[in-house]
């Protein structure tokens, strides 16, 4: 028998002790916000109230979270400084609706400051530019805000999406990435494309006869397009010789075939936007006249009243109400689902392009100058920055903590890093001998950022930190999520079943070691809208049997059980 030394038994013991997940953080949230851990961390409540609904029957009751200002603040404890260690986060989640708000974030401990932390939310993205790119789909995210401090960050190039021009519109939707195009021959026609990974793209046709899909969305379950003429010399192009007008929405159907879901009016030459609002599907005109027109069953779209006249371009939802850009004039217009009012003017812009909700803040873009603006409501906005020596920002979209902007005439990428400070991290479009360059599209897929630009007619796509996202949209009602990070990846999982893993990371890599308190309901984008129960946080990894112990309900088998109250 082979003879082991008391030291190297005791050390073999410990790497076996350290291996089990310990509860350093447990919520219930039945009555009270109270840490039951045996840490017993300190918890600030902000606007959390309880109701008598829960996932289960053992855990009936849960914690309103109202996404406006609900949010749980837990002090500062050597306890939650998880430095290069495994952890793992678990909660019962039951998002609100799409009434008229982002879902928001579910646990977070980030320091905006040097980009160190971590992230677990539920983000939707709507006004990027002329899409929704991203509708409740869950985002676990880790980073040492490396990225843009040494070096530009490294751009994966995904190719040419056939003969286009213009990558006009980014959309995840079930697992796949579409990006729709604008192409510029006579004979040529816009066209949708799924992103099969690395430069492979499945052509999923032209749905209309016009030059470009300027749109897309997630409706009720289902993608949708919309079709523009767009004139290309507004990029500083040689115009289309394709004269078809655009303005009609196609759902995608069974087989990848596209559906026709009506023209919004004979007038309507291309469409802005797509977005949900309160369970209805709305669309803006992108040329004059300005229409704004609502969804109301097969072929059929009802001319809704427009603000003063002016058109609406990129929409999103923020609490409560439809906010919409216009390239009438440098302002922002708010329907309430009746009527529309004067969210305010941008200074010295004259024309509005893209939003972001950020740290719970709305966030618009602008030309001629590239300022990105915050709204402090009614009609005021504060200025933000300038995105380098540019001339147009246009999308905007938060990605694993941060806020990022695209650019004209140079296509470059910028990074927010707090008032009046914009990094510039790369650039995606090196057409030669062109006037303008835009990074104009943005969606977040498999735990990446993409970016669609003109006129290179390419997809590009990059990672900060380390991510995993379930790249599908999260049902109403209530779901049991996971995040873990165990020693080489992070892995996420829905009801008990993993459904994201992240690429490879190295765990001296990622020290997420910050003085920033941990958030229950808040974080890189929005206040939680929604009901939270037994939220738990653990340093070790839980396995996946552990996972499933805890979405069936077995919490009592999980290894770090909480002490009786």
């Amino acid at each position: 028998m082979r003879f082991v030394s008391p030291f190297a038994l005791w050390l073999l013991l410990s790497s076996l002790a350290t291996a089990q997940p310990e509860l350093i953080g447990h919520w219930p949230l039945q009555e009270t916000v109270d840490d039951v851990s045996s840490s017993r961390l300190k918890v600030q409540s902000t606007g959390v109230t309880f109701e008598a609904t829960g996932p289960t029957k053992q855990i009936a009751k849960s914690a309103r979270f109202d996404g406006l200002q609900s949010v749980l603040n837990v002090d500062k404890s050597t306890a939650l400084q998880l430095s290069t260690q495994q952890f793992s986060v678990a909660a019962w989640v039951n998002a609100a609706d799409a009434a008229g708000d982002v879902p928001g974030d579910l646990v977070s401990q980030y320091d905006f400051a040097t980009g160190t932390g971590f992230h677990l939310g539920l983000y939707s993205h709507g006004g990027v530019t002329n899409s929704q790119s991203n509708f409740r789909q869950l985002h676990f995210g880790i980073d040492q805000g490396k990225t843009g401090q040494s070096q530009d960050a490294v751009f994966t190039d995904h190719g040419r999406l056939g003969n286009a021009v213009y990558v006009f519109s980014l959309c995840v939707h079930n697992e796949k990435l579409y990006a729709s195009t604008c192409h510029a021959g006579e004979n040529e026609a816009g066209h949708v494309f799924r992103f099969e990974g690395g430069e492979q793209w499945t052509d999923l046709g032209s749905p209309d006869k016009a030059n470009a899909i300027s749109a897309m969305t997630v409706f009720n379950g289902s993608l949708y397009a919309a079709s523009s003429k767009y004139r290309l010399a507004g990029s500083s192009l040689e115009e289309s010789r394709n004269t078809n007008f655009g303005g009609r929405v196609f759902r995608l159907g069974p087989n990848d075939q596209w559906i026709d879901c009506g023209s919004l009016s004979p007038e309507t030459e291309g469409v802005a936007s797509l977005v949900e609002f309160q369970g209805r599907l709305y669309a803006g005109s992108l040329y004059k006249p300005a229409g704004f027109f609502v969804f109301d069953g097969e072929g059929k779209w009802t001319a809704c009243e427009t603000p003063n006249g002016k058109r609406v371009e990129a929409m999103t939802v923020f609490n409560g109400s439809l906010y919409a850009t216009s390239y009438d004039e440098g302002s922002v217009f708010r329907f309430d689902g009746a009527a529309w009012h004067e969210a305010g003017k941008i200074p010295n812009a004259t024309q509005t392009y893209g939003f972001a909700v950020h740290q719970g803040s709305l966030f618009v873009s602008e030309w001629p100058q590239a300022h990105v603006f915050r709204f402090l409501g009614g009609t005021n906005w504060e200025d933000t920055g300038k995105l380098g020596e540019e001339l147009e920002a246009m999308p905007l979209l938060v990605y694993n903590g941060k806020m990022y902007g695209g650019t004209l005439p140079q296509a470059e990428i910028y990074r927010y890093d707090g008032p009046n400070s914009w990094l510039k991290i790369g650039k995606v479009d090196h057409t030669p001998d062109v006037k303008y360059r835009r990074a104009w599209s943005m969606a977040v897929y498999k735990g990446r950022l993409f970016i669609g630009a003109l006129p290179s007619g390419r997809v590009l796509s990059m990672e900060a930190g380390r991510n995993a996202t379930y790249d599908t949209a999260l049902p109403t009602g209530w779901h049991h999520v996971a995040a873990v990070r165990d020693a080489d990846h992070l892995q996420l999982y829905v009801d008990g079943k993993m459904v994201s893993r992240s690429a490879t990371l190295k765990a001296e890599d990622f020290d997420l070691t910050n003085d920033r308190p941990l958030q229950i309901g808040m974080g890189a984008q929005d206040h939680f809208r929604g009901n939270l129960a037994d939220v738990r946080l653990y340093r070790g990894a839980l396995s996946p049997e552990d996972v499933m112990k805890l979405a069936s309900g077995v919490s009592s088998e999980v290894p770090g059980k909480s002490p009786e109250k």
